[in-house]
C-alpha cells in the first residue's frame, strides 16, 4: 500500500488570497493541491482554468498539483493545464471520445494520467487502460459542487477498484473525492483509498494543521 496523501481542494479555499491559502495548507501538512475544474457544461458549475494553476506555480508552489477535469471535451484542456504546471491530470471517460488517446496525451504532455468515475459510472472503462494509469479517482458525491455528503455506497466501489488494482499488478493510486472528513477517512482508507481529496473539511476550519493532523491520526489507525 502506498503512503497516504492528503489533497485539499482549493474549490473551498478563499480565492481572494489563494496563494496564501495554498501556502498555509501545505505548511499545515497537506501533500498535494487539488484542482476541481468545472466547465458549466459537463457539470453544472464553472470554476477555474489553467491561468490559476500557472499563477500558483509563479507564486512559488512546488507541491504536486492534481487537476481533475470535469469538462467536455477534454483534450484541449489537458494540454493547457500541462503547460500551466499540472502534475496529475484526470478526466471522466464519458467526457472523452477516445479514452486511450486522452490518457496518452496526458503522458506525452509530461503529466501523470488518471481516470475519474462518478458514483453511478461503471468500471469497465478500466478494462483496457490500467497499464497507462497513475491514479484512479472515485467520486463519492455527484460532481459539480463542493460541500456534499459522502455517499456510503462508495465504500463498496472503493473495495472493487482496490481489488482490480491489486490484481493488475500495476502501481496505481486510488483517490477519493467528496465528503471526506475526519470522522470517515479511516473507513475510506480501510476500503482501499490512499489519496484523499478534502475541501470544506479542511478549508472550512480555522486551524488547517489541526484538522490535517486529526486526519493523519485516523489514517494511522486504518488496517
Amino acid at each position: 500500500m502506498k503512503p497516504y496523501l492528503i489533497a485539499p481542494s482549493i474549490l473551498s479555499a478563499n480565492f481572494t488570497k489563494l496563494g496564501e491559502e495554498v501556502d498555509n495548507v501545505l505548511n499545515a501538512g497537506a501533500d498535494v493541491v487539488h484542482f476541481d475544474v468545472m466547465d458549466n457544461h459537463y457539470v453544472p458549475n464553472l470554476t477555474i482554468g489553467p491561468l490559476v494553476c500557472k499563477a500558483l506555480r509563479k507564486h512559488g508552489v512546488t507541491a504536486d498539483i492534481d487537476v481533475h477535469l470535469m469538462v467536455q471535451p477534454v483534450d484541449d484542456m489537458i494540454k493547457q493545464f500541462a503547460d500551466a504546471g499540472a502534475s496529475y491530470i484526470s478526466f471522466h471517460p464519458e467526457a472523452s471520445q477516445h479514452v486511450d488517446r486522452s490518457l496518452q496525451l496526458i503522458i506525452d504532455s509530461g503529466c501523470q494520467p488518471g481516470l475519474v468515475f462518478n458514483p453511478a459510472t461503471p468500471l469497465q472503462h478500466l478494462d483496457h487502460v490500467m497499464h497507462k494509469l497513475h491514479h484512479i479517482l472515485l467520486m463519492s458525491v455527484n460532481p459539480g459542487f463542493g460541500g456534499q455528503s459522502f455517499i456510503p455506497q462508495s465504500l463498496d466501489k472503493l473495495k472493487q477498484v482496490r481489488a482490480l488494482i491489486d490484481q493488475s499488478g500495476f502501481d496505481i493510486r486510488l483517490e477519493i473525492d467528496g465528503g471526506v472528513k475526519v470522522d470517515n477517512i479511516r473507513a475510506i482508507a480501510e476500503a482501499g483509498a490512499d489519496m484523499f481529496v478534502a475541501g470544506s473539511a479542511i478549508f472550512g476550519q480555522t486551524d488547517y494543521q489541526a484538522v490535517i493532523s486529526q486526519m493523519r491520526s485516523e489514517l494511522a489507525l486504518a488496517n
